[in-house]
């Protein structure tokens, strides 16, 4: 049922696919692997007694500019998009690593942008040993 009018959508009217994922989420309930990243975080000892911030970056799709969403100019396919009516692009995201974290610890996230689709990240430390 949570697949109801995807092949419509992705067909015809791909950059509004991420909007019809949203409200199917907000109705039926969030899917649980829908749309996360998830990444291992290394940390040396030191970092994780001391903490640190970590910058990062997080691929995240949006709707293209230059055809918005269509996949076409026209009669011709969008060269930006390739035909696929959105983008993606980098997404910029400070993480603070607490001091005294532990191995395995998780952190979860979510990006979100007006123009994009919501990415829900997932962090887990893991600490190096040290050498001998």
């Amino acid at each position: 049922m949570q697949e109801c009018f995807a092949d419509e959508i992705a067909i015809d009217f791909p950059s509004v696919g991420c909007v019809v994922d949203r409200m199917r989420d907000a109705f039926f309930g969030e899917r649980h692997d829908a749309n996360l990243l998830r990444a291992e975080l290394s940390l040396s000892q030191r970092e994780a007694v001391d903490g640190l911030v970590v910058p990062l970056e997080v691929p995240v799709r949006a709707t293209c500019p230059n055809c918005g969403g269509r996949g076409e100019t026209w009669a011709e396919p969008c060269h930006l998009c390739d035909g696929r009516g959105e983008s993606s692009f980098q997404y910029p995201v400070s993480v603070t690593v607490p001091p005294g974290v532990a191995a395995g610890a998780r952190f979860r996230f979510r990006v979100t942008s007006p123009d994009a689709c919501p990415v829900r990240v997932e962090i887990r430390v893991a600490i190096r040993s040290s050498a001998a």
